[in-house]
């Protein structure tokens, strides 16, 4: 009787206990795993102006409404741009329709009828520079009036004040002008891509259809002939700056803190070439300030720091073998090298020049982890400000005294907390705790609910000796008595990371498949970042081929697992991801039996020049390293199931790579399933038009079909429901 009342007593706690099973719906369509944004805000209260939008009228006298982008300014709290119209043209280029509110007098003014790009106050607030058609422009706020700086931009022929794609895509920028510190100068970009080869795509849109042509450098292509100008305000005068003309890159151009001297930032063509030019803006004539020169290329980023003392500069470099931080004086006589250790800095988060202190974040103690520290311009006394084996991404203050930490690791959502900066002559810097903001208590909640799985980080050895980072996802109710198969979950292109101890990591849809009976795996192979230098760039002149003997070896490590089943072993990738699944499916065919390729590179001859060469040279130099790592090349080792994916307006990695893949797979006779989404660029995405559920959908479908085994679901079939037991 006792044993009875147990058992009916036990009936309703396993049916609290049971989890509700994550779905693609849930993902991809009712934001169920949404977390909570925090923003930074030290002061408890905006010091924007509170603008009441439905109360504006726009230049026709209708109501204006709620603005796609609002531009506030500091300095100038009462000059507002307002954005409306949006309209995407690449990854970071954006048009629209622009509208200059002033809060005090709540006039509403816009700039132009067409749509506009990169609107910019001065730093004197009296004038607004943006492109339209591809020439530059100045509205002055006083007289409300417009003059062209320039007049000859002409699509797919000469851009002023505005990118060409490339430099767009692989310099990561898009605004090309820079006002000078006092807004005297604007110094500007101007491209010549009239001997750039165009690259075509149909946009299926209508009855014919449309033909839309671009310029786009391929590997070994010719690039436009970049200049740079510099406009003075007084007199309305350009100068050209001088520099060693050629096949060149112009990477970056910044102001230093003098008003009248602009830094360019020149390159070869190679990319191990970093020349820091200090240019005059008055006449043009210029002077070497830096150069660093690699074996291998040298990264360009942003961080770049102009002293006000008007004496020095900072900046990051990879010159003795890991990213640290480095301080030089602009005469040339000091050179300091700030931070030190086979660690690498990730990210300068401030510097306070009253005080003579950086913090900066660093991969630390593990490439996974980011923690804050602070040092000295001398960098002799170096304290941390947050610690542990965790994800640490922090906002600080103007005046460096308190910062909030948003914290994370691998399984946790983050916790913000607000953090004191305390200076002690005895202790050193050290950071108190003030107060916990947010807790991400709502998806904890959600992630209970459903039953998220723990991820644990792995150790994998390769055959080269070095040992590769990786994460394992488990199945839902993982009995290691049984066989589960592997999907590996891989990007793995120069300086990337996967493997990285922070919340989302590991993603909602790396759940569902463990729930559905999968073991989930990444692992960063040779050539991902912060490890080094010598990690980083050891796949130079050779894209793919370390990175897939990596994955092989990684995919042998796993089938060794007793709880591992061999024969069902699979590889997803995206972008460079998706040109890894088509080497795990070609060159890797003896151990993984599937692969999904979504928006692939398939031949590094089809991508742009900058990205390419920079890791490859030229076709013409180095052609046996863009023929023996091609999946076009080994379609015929193919044994196992293969879906190829891609968006036919992909601007960025052309459709033509899963043309010419199809092309050899159909020459090989090799079976294949492929998918394809028409009009849509490098993300294929969409909610409105229903395809990211559809494209999540097909590959979750398709992997559970080709990859599955008996401890896993099938496609349609009733979902396990998990238990918290």
């Amino acid at each position: 009787m006792r044993t009875l009342f147990l058992l009916l007593f036990l009936v309703p706690v396993l049916s609290i206990a049971q989890k509700k099973p994550i779905t693609l719906e849930d993902i991809y369509k009712k934001g169920t795993f949404r977390g909570e944004p925090v923003r930074a805000d030290f002061s408890g209260a905006s010091k924007d102006p509170d603008i009441k939008f439905d109360a504006l009228k726009d230049e026709t006298g209708k109501t204006f409404g709620q603005p796609e982008d609002v531009i506030f300014n500091s300095a100038y709290p009462n000059t507002v741009l307002l954005k409306k119209g949006m309209e995407q043209i690449y990854r970071r280029s954006f048009k629209s329709y622009v509208y200059l509110y002033d809060a005090g007098s709540k006039e509403l003014i816009k700039l132009d009828t067409g749509k506009l790009l990169h609107p910019t106050l001065s730093p004197d607030g009296k004038n607004i520079a943006y492109v339209k058609d591809n020439n530059l422009y100045i509205y002055n706020i006083p007289s409300k009036k417009a003059k062209a700086v320039t007049t000859d931009g002409k699509w797919n022929f000469v851009i002023n004040g505005n990118c060409d794609w490339v430099y767009e895509e692989e310099f990561e920028f898009t605004r090309a002008f820079e006002w000078s510190p006092k807004g005297n100068y604007l110094a500007f970009y101007r491209f010549d891509e009239s001997k750039v080869k165009e690259f075509n795509m149909t946009i299926y849109d209508n009855v014919r259809n449309k033909d839309y042509r671009y310029k786009y450098p391929k590997a070994g292509d010719e690039n436009s002939a970049v200049d740079i100008y510099i406009y003075d305000m007084a007199t309305g005068n350009k100068v050209k700056a001088q520099y060693e003309q050629g096949d060149i890159y112009i990477p970056r151009i910044k102001w230093s803190q003098n008003d009248s001297k602009l830094v360019v930032y020149w390159m070869n063509r190679h990319q191990n070439d970093l020349k820091l030019l200090l240019t005059d803006a008055a006449s043009g004539t210029s002077n070497l300030l830096y150069e660093e020169k690699n074996k291998y290329y040298v990264e360009v980023n942003d961080d770049w720091w102009w002293l006000k003392d008007g004496k020095n500069y900072m900046f990051t470099s990879e010159m003795n073998g890991f990213r640290h931080l480095f301080l030089y004086s602009l005469d040339g006589k000091t050179k300091t090298q700030i931070t030190k250790g086979n660690y690498e800095v990730t990210d300068v988060n401030g510097v306070d020049e009253t005080n003579k202190r950086i913090y900066f974040t660093m991969a630390y103690p593990r490439p996974m982890d980011r923690n804050l520290f602070v040092t000295d311009f001398e960098g002799k006394k170096t304290y941390p400000l947050t610690v542990g084996e965790a994800w640490n991404r922090v906002e600080l203050n103007d005046s460096f005294t308190r910062f909030y930490n948003y914290r994370s690791d691998i399984n946790n959502p983050q916790t913000v907390t607000i953090n004191k900066i305390v200076a002690d002559k005895k202790k050193g810097v050290y950071a108190v705790m003030e107060k916990t903001v947010n807790e991400s208590a709502k998806l904890k909640g959600k992630m209970d609910e459903y039953g998220y799985g723990k991820a644990e980080f792995i150790k994998v050895p390769n055959s080269k000796g070095d040992t590769l980072n990786g994460w394992m996802l488990k199945p839902a109710d993982f009995d290691p008595s049984k066989k589960y198969p592997v999907l590996f979950c891989n990007y793995g292109g120069p300086g990337s990371q996967q493997v990285a101890n922070r919340f989302g990591a590991v993603s909602s849809w790396h759940q569902l498949l463990a729930q559905k009976g999968f073991i989930v795996v990444s692992v960063d192979n040779t050539g991902t970042g912060y490890r080094g230098e010598e990690f980083k760039k050891k796949t130079y002149l050779q894209l793919g081929k370390f990175e897939i003997e990596d994955q092989i070896d990684a995919a042998k490590f796993m089938g060794n697992m007793s709880f591992v089943d061999k024969n069902n072993i699979g590889h997803w990738g995206w972008s460079y991801g998706g040109f890894m699944s088509a080497l795990a499916i070609t060159k890797g065919s003896e151990v993984f039996s599937a692969a999904v390729s979504v928006a692939p590179v398939t031949n590094w001859r089809f991508y742009d020049n900058i990205y390419t060469e920079r890791y490859m040279r030229t076709p013409a130099e180095n052609a046996s390293g863009y023929d023996d790592n091609s999946p076009i090349n080994f379609t015929d080792r193919i044994k196992g199931k293969y879906l190829i994916i891609h968006g036919t307006a992909d601007d960025n990695v052309h459709f033509q790579n899963a043309a010419q893949m199809i092309s050899a797979l159909v020459k090989s006779n090799i079976d294949f399933e492929s998918a394809y989404y028409p009009n849509k660029n490098h993300g294929i995405n969409g909610n409105l038009d229903n395809t990211s559920f559809h494209l999540w959908s097909k590959m979750t479908n398709w992997i559970l079909e080709n990859l599955g085994n008996d401890q896993t679901q099938k496609p349609n079939q009733p979902a396990k429901q998990p238990k918290a037991f």
